[in-house]
């Protein structure tokens, strides 16, 4: 199952996972069902771990697809999963009925974003929330934390923004940690984090049992929140970071008005 032979690269890839998991090298070899000391030869580079052995640990450590493939390439294997565009033929049925989603939901809002909150597509419902938004948040790829953070975005439109806020970068340091600090979420982060949050408004109980995103669109104020989808059986590096994220109303008049 292994060879006597040093890499350091996968070795010291896999022990930082591990650390960034919280788990010990028992902990780890326990769910994996190989010893510690083989978890331990192959963190300091005194064997050489198997394709399947890289993909047994990443699996347990819940390694993003993406970066399963990173560890196969440090221990110098072919990645394992296809990574295509969205426009792939091969990909056209799974993004047609993704799409069809999509316009299902309507007359509520929902987009199908990829792992870095970038819009793939929206239904039409949409685009009424990114109304008065400037033209320039607006140019592909367009975000969606940034583009409900920004000054110049639905941030002056939100009015429970500071509420919102927080919950968008409880999210994005979740992926940030899933993804084991992938940078371009890092970067996200400190900069929708430098975003001016405003006055807060006085403060309410919190009497409701989700985090509503409550915005103006008009003269109205919808309250909405939000549930998010995945594929479960992707085997596509892009299909596995998309998810759909749909919105429903939060009360009685927000869907009288998204109705109408």
């Amino acid at each position: 199952m292994i060879s006597t032979m040093t890499s350091p690269s996968i070795g010291s890839e896999l022990r930082r996972w591990r650390e960034l998991r919280a788990l010990s090298q028992l902990a780890l070899a326990t769910q994996a069902e190989v010893s510690t000391r083989h978890v331990s030869y192959v963190e300091n580079g005194r064997s050489r771990p198997t394709p399947e052995m890289i993909v047994r640990l990443a699996e347990v450590m819940a390694v993003p697809m993406g970066e399963q493939n990173r560890l196969l390439l440090a221990g110098g294997f072919a990645p394992r999963y296809p990574h295509r565009t969205t426009d792939d033929e091969a990909l056209a049925p799974m993004m047609a009925g993704l799409r069809s989603l999509l316009d299902a939901h309507a007359p509520y809002p929902a987009l199908l974003l990829d792992d870095h909150w970038d819009i793939v597509d929206a239904n039409r419902a949409v685009d009424a929330l990114l109304t008065g938004c400037d033209p320039s948040l607006l140019e592909p790829p367009l975000n969606v934390i940034r583009l409900c953070l920004h000054p110049l975005g639905l941030a002056a439109s939100i009015r429970n923004l500071p509420v919102w806020r927080a919950h968008l970068l409880h999210q994005l340091g979740r992926r940030i940690t899933h993804t084991g600090g992938d940078p371009d979420l890092v970067a996200l982060r400190d900069e929708v984090d430098a975003y001016p949050v405003g006055d807060a408004p006085t403060a309410r109980p919190q009497v409701d049992p989700v985090v509503p995103l409550e915005i103006e669109v008009g003269d109205q104020v919808l309250r909405l929140f939000s549930v998010a989808s995945q594929i479960e059986s992707a085997s596509d590096v892009t299909l596995n970071g998309l998810h759909l994220e749909t919105f429903v109303p939060a009360d009685d008049r927000t869907r009288q008005v998204l109705s109408r």
